[in-house]
């Protein structure tokens, strides 16, 4: 048996979009035009919240912080992601592995409590509306966001705490197109059955978790919708649930895909898709799917570009009369 290369890895290279070299500037194009519109949607939107004070509910707050969470997301990949498509080496080291994969594990795990959040509030202001201000108040509210990032935090330091027990010395290729965790596992010289069982119950408990309470949630509320006697008030009330529904399945149907399936370490060509799915995919559609249709924040933006025309119109005059 011919002797394996136990040569100690520290350096790697991201060979995701390596496979067509042809289409690297489409793919730039259209990744940097995504990645222009996500920020621009989702920091905007954290702008438009913090500034206009009627927005300082919890629905809003949630809200704003998912669209914070999605930026962040999207900042921890796409940048590298770019840099790589004329890159010549595509090296990154280990460090910077590991930083990008904590800082990715934070934002989305912050990400799954904060969709069970906005689901257990629409619960609230649809099943109990006279009760919503003691049931959802802002001090609750502002516990389970930080709760989020407390629990974001404390995820992603269970994880790379343990990536730190393995070495790497087989292939330096990872086939992704960042630092994920499992084409680490992938890679090690050590086996990392404890590493992958740790991230299956982690992983598992907080998808099992904040997935049940979203469908709890979203069972009473459509209870309470067959119940409503107003045609107008169900439509509303579906119009609201089939956004979110729609986000909420996108979002933890490609988790899950990823992370909560047998056989984690042999089926790496598969993990591609479904990241592209909840790590640009998502975010970007987020603000559209959330805010277009939210009635209050159309309202707002409206305001605000007329505050904006009457301005420009005003300025526009007064040169003209100097």
């Amino acid at each position: 048996m011919a002797e394996e290369n136990h040569t100690l890895k520290s350096e790697f290279i991201l060979t995701g979009f390596t496979d067509h070299p042809e289409l690297k500037t489409l793919l730039f194009v259209v990744f940097f035009a995504i990645y222009l519109i996500t920020m621009v949607g989702n920091l905007g939107l954290v702008v438009l919240i913090s500034k206009e004070h009627h927005l300082h509910m919890p629905m809003y707050i949630f809200l704003g912080n998912l669209a914070l969470v999605d930026s962040c997301c999207a900042s921890a990949i796409t940048p590298k992601m770019l840099e790589n498509f004329f890159s010549e080496n595509r090296m990154v080291s280990l460090y910077e592995c590991m930083g990008q994969f904590y800082f990715l594990c934070t934002v989305e795990t912050a990400d799954c409590f904060l969709l069970a959040a906005m689901a257990y509030d629409r619960y609230v202001a649809i099943c109990s509306p006279l009760q919503y201000h003691t049931l959802m108040s802002k001090k609750l509210c502002l516990q389970m966001t930080t709760g989020a990032y407390i629990a974001g935090n404390l995820h992603s330091m269970i994880h790379v705490g343990l990536l730190l027990r393995l070495t790497f010395c087989r292939s330096h290729q990872i086939n992704h197109f960042y630092c994920d965790i499992l084409p680490l596992y992938r890679l090690s010289c050590i086996d990392p059955y404890v590493n992958e069982l740790v991230l299956f119950i982690f992983s598992g408990s907080i998808q099992v978790f904040t997935i049940g309470s979203v469908l709890i949630s979203y069972f009473y509320i459509l209870f309470t919708i067959f119940k409503m006697k107003s045609k107008e008030g169900r439509v509303k009330a579906f119009s609201t649930c089939a956004s979110h529904f729609l986000s909420v399945s996108l979002f933890y149907g490609s988790l899950f895909f990823m992370y909560i399936r047998p056989n984690l370490l042999e089926q790496g060509d598969k993990d591609i898709p479904a990241a592209i799915l909840f790590t640009i995919v998502v975010p970007l559609l987020n603000p559209f799917i959330y805010s277009l249709r939210n009635k209050e924040v159309i309202t707002v933006l409206r305001k605000i570009l007329k505050k904006k025309k009457s301005h420009e119109s005003w300025k526009q005059m007064i040169s003209t009369v100097a």
